[in-house]
């Protein structure tokens, strides 16, 4: 659907941009049955891009003057090894913690890249393609930046969640883990255990929804922006006046994809550091 057709309003325009291609239709707000099929795919597919790149670079790689792909590698994870070494102090946790904390930022970073594509590109081609198989093109649905999907970011930061609770029980044990439960923050009191036990779940559910909506967040706006300059675009080809609006079109889309490159670096990063706090806490005693 493009803003160009004169058949539907920009509201329309951006609620089917923000429809996700899905298995079946949904029963409400919250559907744990429907999978958003648009998001499992670009993300699998831009995961697998990232891995096989970065093995390409480590079987390239030379001992003498390296390239700038296998030279931006090494420090990515010597980078990221130095904060792991600094935040999760066993070493034998970190052979796993740091190259996940690794690839997460690389696998974010270049989900969030997706929303520098044009809006109207790969959904354009989507509907093209469902029209030539006999599709209905007004209901063919696809939106392209995983991490703009609510089930994607929390799915990662449960999956955090769950890593941080396993080395939470093997660095201190399940009996230790139980105790910390409920004597800490405020003490080993039996009146105080039910308020440490509240407080520590609300800890967790905290951690983990911040983790996950702090990054859907940032790009799900980052999408919405892009979407009303593109209308800003359509609303200036539409009219022999509105030359003003193409031209703030091309200036506010320039202006804010530099912006959003910052943006979509950062969301990488700050989504890495806490993956690394939040395991790191793990193997703390309280």
């Amino acid at each position: 659907m493009s803003a160009e057709q004169h058949t539907i309003t920009a509201g329309e325009y951006i609620v089917h941009h923000l429809t996700h291609w899905t298995s079946g239709p949904r029963t409400g707000v919250v559907d744990f049955g429907i999978i958003d099929i648009d998001s499992i795919f670009f993300s699998v597919l831009l995961g697998v891009i990232a891995c096989y790149v970065l093995w390409r670079v480590a079987k390239n790689m030379t001992s003498g003057k390296p390239g700038r792909m296998q030279a931006a590698v090494e420090f990515l994870v010597e980078f990221v090894d130095e904060q792991a070494r600094g935040i999760v102090r066993n070493a034998k946790s970190r052979e796993f913690v740091a190259p996940l904390a690794f690839i997460s930022f690389v696998w974010i970073v270049m989900m969030n890249l997706m929303d520098l594509l044009p809006v109207d590109l790969l959904p354009r081609i989507w509907q093209t393609a469902g029209a030539a198989a006999g599709h209905d093109p007004e209901h063919m649905y696809m939106r392209v930046v995983p991490t703009a999907d609510l089930s994607i970011a929390l799915g990662m930061s449960i999956t955090i969640l769950l890593l941080s609770l396993y080395y939470g029980i093997k660095i201190k044990g399940i009996g230790g883990w139980v105790h910390e439960l409920f004597t800490a923050p405020f003490g080993n009191h039996f009146l105080l255990w039910p308020l440490n036990f509240a407080m520590q779940i609300l800890e967790y559910l905290a951690k983990t929804l911040s983790h996950g909506m702090r990054l859907f967040g940032n790009l799900y706006a980052e999408e919405i922006l892009f979407m009303i300059i593109a209308l800003m675009g359509a609303a200036g080809l539409s009219s022999l006046t509105g030359w003003a609006l193409f031209v703030g079109n091309i200036a506010a889309g320039l202006a804010w994809s530099i912006f959003s490159l910052l943006v979509i670096v950062l969301q990488g990063f700050i989504f890495m550091m806490l993956t690394l706090v939040y395991i790191g806490q793990a193997h703390d005693h309280h």
